[in-house]
């Protein structure tokens, strides 16, 4: 399991590219047959990914839930979200089945002891994103199909941020104890995913970044609105915003991406926005 330690704002600002990039950029989240798992200590976050292709796979496959949480098992203490960003694939928790079509979602609560992950064609795999956050209480499982997402329509081509938010583990959906997860979708010609940009005190965010085609990237912008830098994401990559840091993108081409929040509170309009001529 890779750990990785939070950075305040001062270190930020002196940091190098590759030091960016060592602290906050997230890889090779999918592998065949295989889960990755990433532990960032910013409101203690983990997320990965599991790619079923010949075999079933279990979410402890690289985990020791004692040496790595001091807990009998995963979710002892913990809540999950996933979404499927590949073919048609299965999520089993504690021996109940769950069909998982492309950019379908789940959500399993505190309390749910095996989690495992197949793909229904190995010639075709399921390519599960997960994260999972601390937890107090066990609320119901909800397997959350796309068309049963809050979907929202914003922005504008005169603006290149035309983009469809769509909110799967949201307050409007479903109660948690901290996670909230939602897939935006840019259309083509768009490339900005957040601007104006914010930040929210009192929340950390995960963005993963997909569906980049070719050579494409997307520049992600993050830091104090005066202290801006940005790290090159290519396709399948995630980064780690701490609460103090914007969390922006704008790139080559469209692309989809998964944004994954958790923290003091799930209110999603929580937000400190930035006016844009205040960037630095």
């Amino acid at each position: 399991m890779d750990i990785r330690y939070s950075t305040g704002k001062e270190p930020f600002k002196r940091m190098t590219t590759e030091e960016l990039r060592d602290e906050f950029l997230i890889q090779n989240i999918f592998r065949a047959d295989d889960v990755s798992c990433v532990y960032s200590h910013v409101d203690r976050i983990v997320v990965m990914g599991a790619m079923p292709v010949k075999e079933t796979l279990d979410i402890e496959k690289n985990i020791d839930p004692w040496k790595n949480f001091g807990v009998k098992y995963l979710l002892e203490r913990r809540e999950l979200g996933t979404i499927n960003i590949g073919e048609k694939g299965y999520v089993n928790v504690d021996g109940q089945d769950y069909e998982m079509n492309h950019f379908d979602c789940i959500y399993v609560p505190m309390g749910c002891k095996k989690v495992t992950f197949r793909s229904a064609d190995s010639a075709k795999p399921a390519k599960f994103y997960i994260c999972t956050t601390p937890a107090h209480r066990s609320y119901p499982i909800k397997h959350i199909p796309f068309e049963n997402a809050i979907h929202k329509h914003l922005g504008a081509q005169e603006t290149s941020n035309e983009r469809t938010i769509n909110q799967y583990i949201h307050p409007d959906v479903l109660d948690t104890c901290q996670l909230s997860m939602g897939l935006t979708h840019l259309e083509t010609g768009s490339v900005w995913n957040t601007m104006p940009v914010h930040t929210h005190e009192r929340r950390m965010e995960v963005y993963f970044y997909f569906d980049l085609e070719n050579d494409n990237v997307v520049f992600h912008f993050m830091g104090e609105p005066n202290q801006t830098r940005h790290i090159v994401m290519h396709n399948d990559e995630a980064v780690i915003n701490p609460s103090w840091s914007i969390h922006s993108g704008c790139g080559t081409s469209n692309y989809t991406f998964i944004w994954a929040m958790c923290g003091e509170n799930r209110a999603y309009d929580d937000q400190d926005w930035i006016k844009t001529e205040d960037l630095r």
